[in-house]
């Protein structure tokens, strides 16, 4: 199934979501970092790095529900979506949680929000396991006629269907 949002003929949300899931995740890592001895510049790249993971999620998911609405009713991949889409709003929900519990990027962050960011990041591994299975497995937002000797994606044959 193609995705309905797309440019240059590939899936928006797929080029969207690594932003969030990279700079949400490197959050984690920094606060990591901050709690073995890093020092405070890490608290504030942690703050900053997760003010832009949730502001990326947030650009990513009106792609996600556009294609996410486009699966046919009463298919395993609509569920698996649901299942998807539903666990990321409460990543990102976590992570705001976290953000707003954070006084300043400056302050060492409180054990809550340190618990809300990495249960953020765990829920993230299940949710982005769950998109694989919609992309790899059950082939939401690939090209119809998706093979390994597939024209680009940028053949102008093809790109007015694509786009």
């Amino acid at each position: 199934m193609e995705s309905k949002a797309k440019l240059l003929g590939h899936s928006i949300h797929q080029m969207l979501i690594v932003f969030p899931l990279g700079l949400l995740a490197a959050s984690v890592i920094f606060d990591i970092v901050h709690l073995l001895g890093g020092g405070p510049t890490m608290v504030a790249v942690a703050y900053w790095t997760m003010a832009a993971g949730i502001v990326g999620a947030l650009v990513a998911a009106p792609f996600g529900t556009i294609d996410w609405l486009a699966i046919p009713a009463a298919t395993r991949a609509k569920r698996i979506g649901a299942l998807h889409g539903g666990g990321n709003l409460l990543v990102t929900l976590l992570f705001v949680g976290s953000w707003l519990e954070r006084d300043n990027s400056v302050s060492a962050p409180s054990g809550l929000a340190l618990f809300l960011s990495f249960a953020g990041a765990a829920l993230s591994l299940l949710t982005a396991w769950l998109g694989g299975e919609l992309v790899a497995r059950l082939g939401v937002g690939v090209y119809d006629d998706a093979n390994v000797q597939a024209p680009s994606s940028l053949d102008s044959r093809r790109r007015s269907s694509s786009t």
